[in-house]
Parts: C-alpha cells; structure tokens; sequence
C-alpha cells in the first residue's frame, strides 16, 4: 500500500466509529474471529483499545493485522485502522499511484 492509498483510507475511516474493544484480556481468538469476519463485509474498520488493557497498543494492531491478514492502516490514540481488500466486489476502490 502505497502512501496516496493509505491516506485515502485515514479520510475514510475520520466518518467511522468504533467497532471492536480491545480490553483487559487483550486479543482473544473469539475477537480475530469477529474482526475477521466484519472486515470481509466492511473492508476498513476501527478497534479501540480500552484503557485497562495492559498490552502495548502497537503489538496489539501488528498480532490483530497478522491474524486477520489485513493491513494496518493507523494507530491514531488508542484507535487501531484495518484494512482488507475483499476477495471479489470491492466497494472501496483505491487509487492508483
């Protein structure tokens, strides 16, 4: 992903609220389940770390982007932005370089 790409994705997710919790027990397989699946139907969307979470919010969006195969787009705060090109019928066409 290139640099115009990624900052297409930033504007996109600025209009998109949360729409997972990382909290005290950090990434859970029950949570890359459910983020896996909300991004095959959404393609961009944003995690928020809670404050009682003990991990460290990088390694957080690095083993979520691994386990998910998707890509990091920003860790803005305590908010994660994912990204994953849907297999067929993409709805955000990225630009070109």
């Amino acid at each position: 992903m290139n640099s115009k790409q990624r900052a297409y994705l930033k504007s996109l997710a600025q209009a998109i609220n949360s729409t997972f919790q990382v909290g005290k027990n950090a990434v859970t397989p029950e949570l890359v389940i459910g983020i896996s699946e909300a991004l095959e139907a959404r393609e961009i969307l944003k995690v928020s770390v809670l404050s009682n979470c003990e991990e460290n919010i990088n390694d957080i969006a690095r083993m979520i982007s691994e386990r998910t195969k998707s890509q990091l787009v920003q860790i803005i705060g305590k908010k994660i932005v994912l990204y994953k090109a849907p297999k067929k019928n993409p709805k955000i066409i990225l630009p070109k370089n």
